[in-house]
């Protein structure tokens, strides 16, 4: 499996993880997508916020538009950017800022992936444009499924037990 699909090996293995915990938790509820996603979506940034710093960091250096000054600085500081957005990942209270700031990394950083597969090097598959792409795709529609969702959570009216509005 080429590196650039592990990311979704780890979001598809966390989310089905995180759905059948929700489903044994309570049988008679119907599970909890929105956690499991954002269970799912905070463990694949965590993986490859860490691979800014070891394994792929070499790699990700070269890859890096040369317009961009200082590229060791430019790998650093998205990897503390991915390792914080998965940490936001942890609090429904940050997932709608968390989910739009990965939102908005997957979309400044994909110039990098559409420079890495058209450099005409012998790329593997997984790194070529087509498959680039599509799972670029995936993981902005739980990136922005994840925002919209919270954000839409967020605006409804809360029931508060022992509802102070009504006592008066």
């Amino acid at each position: 499996m080429g590196e650039p699909v592990v990311p979704l090996a780890v979001l598809s293995a966390s989310f089905c993880s995180a759905l059948g915990v929700t489903a044994l938790r309570a049988p008679d509820r119907r599970p909890r997508v929105v956690s499991s996603l954002r269970v799912a979506v905070g463990a694949m940034f965590a993986v490859t916020g860490i691979s800014h710093f070891a394994g792929m960091r070499d790699r990700m250096i070269a890859m890096t538009p040369e317009w961009l000054p200082d590229p060791e600085l430019v790998v650093s500081a998205t990897g503390v950017l991915e390792l914080a957005g998965a940490a936001g990942m942890l609090s429904p209270r940050l997932t709608p800022w968390a989910a739009t700031g990965l939102s908005a990394l997957l979309v400044a950083m994909f110039p990098a992936n559409v420079g890495l597969a058209l450099s005409g090097g012998d790329l593997e598959w997984s790194q070529r444009l087509g498959p680039r792409s599509a799972l670029q795709v995936v993981y902005l529609a739980a990136t922005v499924g994840l925002a919209a969702a919270a954000f839409r959570a967020g605006s409804r009216p809360r029931e508060v037990p022992g509802d102070l509005r009504r006592a008066r």
